[in-house]
């Protein structure tokens, strides 16, 4: 039945050609168009049916021209021979035969409605078929003897890479298979739901934020084995047709994807230039504290495994592997490091150091493991972005250092601190150098200016080296800050409370320093600087404070010369009234330092106690002064006096 309905079939057609065949070429373009629309339809079967119903109708003519005889008549001169469709018609070549066939096979494929590569049988078919059809598309491309031919070996064979590129985006996309694992993972908790933000910018569902990674030494294989080696031989085809770039885009595409959503999850969002320079400190704070674990495990951990993906995807296939590599990965580079960047121009207020200083470490150390990731011409330009923003935070490091400085000389001599006590601006200064140092390795490499351009080992910090850039830099701002007390001190109009306020500061700064990396920075030779200084405030202090009692004090020797009783007597009285004078003003000084408190007791004690104890024994020896003696103080008494000053208590 299936015999007699195909002979039926090429009847019909044979019957249309020779209604609408009115010339050569109409029949052969109405042939051409029949097997185009029917595979049983093919031009072989067609012209073959046309010669044999061609030929029967010879044998047919011949035969009733038997049964039908008339007496002859003369012979008539013989019709011009007119040469028949199917014998005008060109000799089929085995590469149209080819093209026709693979145009059938082909079409099977790349009209179904579900995936190829969901039978393996028909995939292993398809990529057979795109085989034949490249070497043909090749071969009718050297013989340039066919354009029609050839142009519709084209158009077939874009068809197939259209339909090759679905493929190859479904395989990859997988949900299933390309789940961001790491360790700590990036799974969801219901205990952690304050870390959710449902108007974040990306959609109704709330991203769930990664938890903390701490071993980056992490692969994630996003595809399985058995769809990397599928994707595999779609780009080896693809790019064995001329359609490499279309690959690449194909699996930048659908990678993209996968890169954003995994950077989302790590709480980043995408931050203008503007928007980070108008930031709060509290605020841009938190989203530096996000950023740091983020850079690190997209640099360490996320593009290295896109990189090992797109090196299996695109095996021996370069350098499609490297346009697909950088086209999947760059766009979310970008947004980390011109966050970098924008932190880096941003405000340079001190307090902002350590954060910037975190920043730089994380993008320092990552650098040479960059090398062999980005080792292609076309991801060297990312690779030198990252050295890039390495260096404007580093000089970001410099100029906070040298705002310190300016907010030292702008802070205000106006108010004095009570008693005499550390200034807030030593406390700050101090507190943040000392702070600072515990990145000294990479300050040390910063004021260098090794900020890490080349990515290779950071610099030896010798323990021994007071002479560094650090070193002299830090020397530098203490220099400004001494400067800075010098004037502060000048608010106080008693000067021997002026001695009092510098020593506490000076003897503030030495602690700071000592037991310290600022120590070894500033060296033994600056401490001994400092430490004298004190000492000579301390004296200062001790001539301004004190200097009047012990002058009234001064009795003279016995015999010539010496004071009469009631000379006596009037220094003695004199003495009380300054003794009580001091120690009411000096008990609301402070000395803040234990030891430096009790040494100065100790001196005072050490100069007032012996003379006065010297005048006490003349006027008990002065027979004048003796009768109407008073001693109102007793040497004990004056030594308990000076013990109980520089407590900062009003008595």
């Amino acid at each position: 039945m299936a015999e007699d309905g195909e002979e039926k079939l090429l009847a019909t057609v044979q019957h249309i050609v020779k209604t609408l065949g009115r010339t050569d070429t109409m029949t052969e373009d109405i042939l051409k168009v029949f097997s185009n629309y029917d595979g049983r339809l093919s031009l072989d079967k067609l012209y073959a049916t046309r010669a044999a119903a061609a030929a029967a109708a010879v044998v047919a003519a011949g035969a009733g021209a038997g049964e039908h005889s008339m007496p002859p008549s003369p012979p008539m001169p013989a019709p011009p021979a007119v040469p028949s469709a199917a014998a005008a018609m060109p000799a089929v070549t085995s590469l149209e035969r080819t093209v026709r066939t693979l145009d059938r096979q082909i079409s099977q494929f790349v009209t179904m409605e579900r995936l190829i590569w969901a039978d393996s049988a028909d995939a292993d078919a398809f990529l057979e078929a795109v085989d034949d059809l490249i070497g043909t598309v090749q071969e009718l491309d050297a013989a340039g003897t066919n354009r029609g031919l050839l142009d519709r070996a084209d158009e077939l064979l874009s068809r197939c890479m259209a339909r090759l590129e679905d493929e190859f985006r479904a395989l990859i996309e997988r949900p299933d298979d390309v789940a961001p694992v790491a360790p700590g993972g990036f799974a969801s908790d219901e205990s952690e739901e304050e870390d959710y933000d449902a108007d974040d910018g990306y959609g109704d569902e709330p991203i769930p934020i990664a938890k903390p990674v701490s071993d980056f030494d992490v692969v994630i294989d996003a595809l399985p084995p058995g769809s990397v080696s599928d994707v595999h031989h779609i780009a080896r085809r693809m790019v064995d047709a001329g359609f490499g770039r279309e690959c690449a885009e194909a699996y930048a595409v659908a990678r993209r994807g996968f890169i954003d959503e995994s950077v989302a999850r790590l709480g980043i969002r995408s931050r203008t230039v503007d928007e980070v320079h108008s930031f709060p400190w509290e605020e841009l704070e938190f989203d530096i504290a996000r950023w740091i674990p983020a850079f690190k495990m997209v640099f360490r951990i996320l593009i290295p495994s896109e990189r090992r993906l797109c090196d299996r995807v695109f095996d021996g296939l370069a350098p499609y592997g490297d346009l697909a590599f950088i086209a999947a990965v760059r766009t979310q580079a970008l947004q980390l490091i011109s966050f970098g960047d924008a932190v880096s121009a941003a405000s340079r207020a001190p307090e902002r150091l350590f954060r910037v200083i975190d920043m730089y470490e994380a993008v320092r150390d990552l650098l040479p493991d960059l090398d062999p990731v980005f080792s292609d011409p076309y991801s060297a330009a990312l690779r030198a972005e990252v050295s890039a923003v390495c260096n404007t935070l580093g000089s970001s490091i410099k100029g906070i250092f040298m705002e310190l400085e300016n907010l030292i000389r702008r802070d205000p001599a106006r108010v004095s601190v009570p008693g005499g006590g550390i200034h807030p601006i030593t406390r700050y200064v101090m507190n943040y150098l000392r702070a600072a140092c515990g990145s000294r390795q990479t300050l040390e490499e910063v004021m260098e200016g090794d900020l890490g351009g080349l990515g290779g080992a950071a610099i030896a910090v010798d323990p021994d080296r007071p002479t560094s850039s650090l070193a002299v830099h830090i020397a530098w701002i203490m220099d400004v800050l001494h400067k800075n007390l010098e004037t502060k001190s000048k608010i106080y109009r008693d000067p021997p409370l002026a001695s009092i306020f510098l020593m506490n500061n000076g003897k503030y700064i030495i602690h700071k320093v000592n037991g310290s990396e600022l120590g070894i920075l500033l060296g033994d030779e600056w401490m001994k600087q400092m430490m004298s200084r004190v000492r000579r405030w301390s004296l200062e202090y001790q001539r301004g404070a004190w200097a009047k009692v012990l002058s009234v004090l001064q009795t003279g020797g016995p015999g010539i010369g010496s004071l009469p009783g009631k000379a006596l007597l009037q220094k003695l009285r004199m003495f009380n009234g300054y003794l009580e004078e001091i120690c009411v003003i000096q008990s609301e000084w402070v000395i803040t330092d234990e030891q430096l408190r009790e040494d100065v007791r100790a001196a005072i004690t050490d100069s007032v106690k012996p003379a006065y104890m010297g005048l006490i024994a003349r006027l008990k020896s002065s027979p004048e002064a003796a009768q109407d003696l008073f001693i109102k103080h007793t040497p004990e008494d004056v030594e308990l006096q000076i013990q109980h000053l520089f407590e900062g208590v009003s008595k």
